[in-house]
């Protein structure tokens, strides 16, 4: 049987679960999201034990605080095991890459991965990812700049876009400030 380290970290839009599987973090989710984390552990691997936070949780949770502190970097770090197939993994790599602050459409992935007709595919992938903000599927838009697709809620999808854009601007703001001293 399976075990692993489980743990709970209060964040500014909710209190999220997340579960570690030999040291990378494999799932990331609000307590209130659908589907509940554990359903999408059982799923992935099947019957588990529930290990004491350790190190690693330890880890994520300094993370998540300096990624909500303002160090949108911080979660680049972490080893992640999401699981998946070989596309879901391809689309996850690739939302890895879209830097904090910025967003990307769906379609635009799909190029981006060298499949230019799989934009649905992309979405469907993107709502299957267990390791959410860590896999920032809150970067991922509709082609016409709406939010539209995000489990953890719509408002929370425009929280955290709006939280690395202003965190972002006043990162620039000190740069430049620095520049012109």
């Amino acid at each position: 049987m399976t075990t692993l380290e489980i743990a709970r970290r209060p964040t500014p839009l909710g209190n999220v679960r997340m579960a570690l599987h030999q040291g990378a973090l494999c799932a990331l989710a609000f307590e209130d999201s659908q589907p509940p984390l554990p359903w999408m552990l059982e799923r992935r691997f099947g019957r588990f034990e529930s290990g004491e936070p350790g190190v690693g949780a330890a880890r994520v949770a300094r993370a998540l605080d300096a990624y909500f502190s303002g160090d949108l970097y911080q979660l680049d770090a972490l080893a992640v095991d999401p699981g998946g197939t070989a596309f879901q993994r391809a689309v996850w790599s690739a939302l890895r890459a879209v830097p904090a602050g910025e967003t990307v459409s769906y379609g635009a992935l799909a190029r981006g991965i060298g499949r230019p007709d799989a934009a649905r595919a992309v979405g469907a992938a993107c709502g299957a990812n267990p390791i959410w903000l860590v896999v920032p599927c809150h970067r991922a838009i509709g082609s016409d700049g709406r939010l539209v697709g995000y489990a953890g809620g719509l408002q929370r999808k425009g929280w955290l876009l709006g939280h690395e854009q202003t965190t972002q601007g006043r990162i620039a703001g000190r740069r430049g400030s620095t520049a012109a001293a």
